[in-house]
């Protein structure tokens, strides 16, 4: 969250404003989830292997910028995260030029505009992605750059752990034989990995140890020349197609929640390397807040109850090396080392197995029935006839189901693209398993929302909540979730102002009010505050006057004007706290 400012920026070059010149040298392809210079395993192949500098370069992709979800139509990239990826790349152009460097940024589908860089014996190098557009991209620019003479080079990065995760598959090679690239690599240590995390996790602790981040790449590493005919310039937020009044929205709302108290305003996020090494040094070291993160980890108010590392590591602004390596000096200067500052190190593996779970399952995680396949049809116990209901999707989005602790996790990651691991999983099981709506829909609205989305962690952790991994599943009980995790409903009071006065516990259960409480503490629910939509597990159908609160039919109960209200992604309603 931050207050932004729409860039004063000429519009990028397309590529029938610019000529690339051919250069014979060496490219860095900066991806979205690989924008930094510490430690960065690829970046540092392309130093090694160039003869006279590398050339930066970062391409603003029209079907990555553009893309719609072939579900509900809506924006893949929203607003938010087009913002943070905006600072990312600006900070990444900062650092490159104070390192003597220059990079160039383009706009355009990748293929031409590499074909149109490279020149014949030009080297392109990336990092190694396993997702399926992903991997359709670098296809076609391989393509493209062959057919140049030119070649791609994909390696492996964005991992703490390095392949092959404690397998026993090797890279091959040897006399005659070519190794395989760093996709087939991934792939066949993947198919070795089990479905499950603990597993995976007990194998990789025990058989490997976390490398050492290597740092940037040696002063003079990048080539200082622009090797494009036209300006090289930072698009706007107006120019990857964001109208005026969703940027001054934003604005709006950041200027409000910054006139919160400190101890209730969510993190401030900026975009970039420098931001993201600032917070680990404030977290860690400044605030010394590592020491407790396992008993802070489940909080939801506030800037500092967790690390807050997720959107910079998304965005490969951060390596889990480093975080890692920050972990182990504070446990060795700070002579510190518990249970929380093993927790970190923990959560960030987790990252690297749905990584390695996406390359091996490819796209299924993406599909309705997961990676079940058939089996989510048959007997499974986690089966389930799965539906869409346009209106409970809608109440979903907007913070309006009727349920305060999913109301205020929606509302808070529409005003800031973020929400809390404990939030994260109340939103997703109240989705996919209260309402049966088919859990793809909820996986794309992240996908547009947060800051930190990444591709595997999302729809993985997605399909797991669904129950269409084929594991356990976990079904929470939203009203007690409400009273173990924001025990005196603070965090609800703060992003649901409707029940600003409402004391605890009624403030969980809502619904539940006579007629006289609802007048006493200023809401009436149906009206100002909606009925539940939907009936979960473990929650009352009547009130404590005997009033049936929630209609079996779904939103029936619900009055027309309770509905809405947020569905446009505006934060400020008639509701706010005076």
């Amino acid at each position: 969250m931050n207050a932004h400012k729409i860039p004063a920026s000429p519009t990028p070059p397309q590529l029938s404003q610019t000529r690339a010149r051919p250069t014979p040298g060496t490219v860095y392809w900066f991806r979205p989830s690989d924008l930094r210079l510490d430690d960065n395993p690829p970046l540092l192949a392309a130093c090694d292997s160039a003869s006279s500098g590398v050339l930066p370069l970062f391409i603003f992709d029209p079907s990555y910028t553009g893309a719609t979800s072939p579900l509900s139509g809506r924006r893949r990239l929203g607003i938010r995260r087009a913002a943070f990826l905006l600072e990312c790349v600006e900070d990444l152009r900062r650092r490159i030029v104070a390192e003597g460097g220059e990079l160039v940024v383009v706009h355009g589908p990748p293929e031409e505009v590499l074909s149109e860089l490279a020149g014949d014996g030009t080297e392109v190098y990336c990092q190694a992605e396993v997702a399926s557009e992903e991997r359709r991209a670098l296809r076609r620019a391989r393509t493209a750059l062959e057919g140049r003479g030119a070649r791609l080079v994909e390696t492996w990065g964005g991992t703490m752990y390095d392949l092959p995760f404690g397998t026993d598959v090797e890279r091959g090679g040897g006399a005659g034989a070519e190794r395989m690239g760093a996709f087939e690599w991934a792939r066949a240590v993947a198919a070795e990995i089990p479905d499950t995390f603990t597993p995976f996790r007990n194998k990789v602790e025990e058989r490997c140890s976390i490398p050492s981040p290597r740092g940037p790449p040696a002063a003079g590493a990048f080539q200082n020349v622009n090797q494009l005919d036209g300006d090289s310039a930072m698009p706007s937020l107006a120019d990857l197609g964001f109208s005026l009044e969703e940027i001054a929205e934003m604005q709006r709302t950041d200027e409000e929640i910054s006139t919160w108290p400190l101890s209730e305003r969510p993190m401030e996020f900026r975009g970039g390397e420098t931001a993201a090494l600032a917070r680990v040094s404030e977290y860690i070291w400044e605030k010394d807040l590592l020491k407790i993160y396992f008993d802070t980890r489940n909080g939801m108010l506030g800037a500092d109850y967790s690390t807050k590392f997720s959107p910079w590591l998304s965005h490969g602004c951060l390596s889990a090396r480093r975080v890692a390596a920050e972990c182990a000096r504070y446990e060795l200067e700070r002579g510190i080392a518990n249970k929380s500052t093993y927790w970190v190190v923990f959560e960030l593996l987790l990252r690297d197995f749905f990584r390695l779970f996406a390359a091996k399952h490819g796209d299924d995680i993406f599909k309705l029935n997961g990676t079940l396949g058939d089996r989510a049809r048959e007997s499974h116990p986690n089966s389930r006839p799965w539906r869409f209901d346009r209106k409970i999707f809608e109440a979903w989005t907007a913070g309006r189901t009727g349920y305060p602790l999913v109301d205020a996790n929606m509302r808070e990651l529409v005003a800031t693209g973020f929400m809390s691991n404990r939030g994260r999983q109340n939103v997703c099981s109240f989705l996919a398993i209260d309402t049966s709506t088919d859990w793809r829909y909820g996986a794309w609205y992240f996908e547009e929302m947060l800051l930190d989305h990444d591709v595997h962690s999302n729809w993985g952790s997605w399909c797991s909540g669904a129950g269409m991994t084929g594991g356990r599943l976990n079904r929470f009980n939203i009203v007690k979730q409400s009273k173990d995790y924001d025990r005196n409903g603070d965090y609800i009071r703060r992003w649901v102002p409707e029940l600003g006065r409402v004391p605890s516990p009624l403030i969980f259960t809502p619904w539940k009010m006579t007629k006289e409480e609802q007048k006493k503490y200023g809401v009436s629910v149906g009206a100002d505050y909606p009925t539940p939509i939907v009936i979960p597990t473990g929650v009352e159908r009547k009130s404590d006057d005997g009033n049936k609160t929630v209609d079996e039919k779904g939103l029936s109960g619900c009055k027309e004007g309770s509905k809405g209200g947020r569905s446009s992604g505006s934060y400020h309603s008639k509701h706010q706290r005076q």
